[in-house]
């Protein structure tokens, strides 16, 4: 290990590993449950499945972005607005 360059990229890729994992692990159990919130079109509950994996790794990144995976009130095939994902009154868990 006498080329200062690779010592440097391992620190780095090491302090990158003790930042990132965490906060990916961290990420994916909160979203990995189903959720059961408010629908701001209709005002039923519906029970929402949050794509984790996806949330995940854009929280990588910054804030992580949420996308429905699977919704009760959503028919098969049908496009949602997912505007339940950004009620300002709606705390996620």
């Amino acid at each position: 290990m006498s080329d200062p360059g690779i010592v440097i990229a391992s620190i780095l890729a090491l302090a990158a590993l003790y930042v990132l994992l965490p906060r990916v692990a961290h990420v994916l159990g909160r979203y990995r449950d189903t959720w059961v919130l408010p629908c701001p079109d209709t005002g039923a509950k519906a029970e929402l499945a949050i794509d984790a994996p996806r949330a995940a790794f854009t929280s990588a990144f910054g804030r992580p972005h949420l996308r429905a995976k699977q919704c009760s009130l959503r028919p098969v095939g049908k496009v949602c607005a997912e505007n339940c994902l950004r009620l300002p009154g709606v705390e996620m868990p």
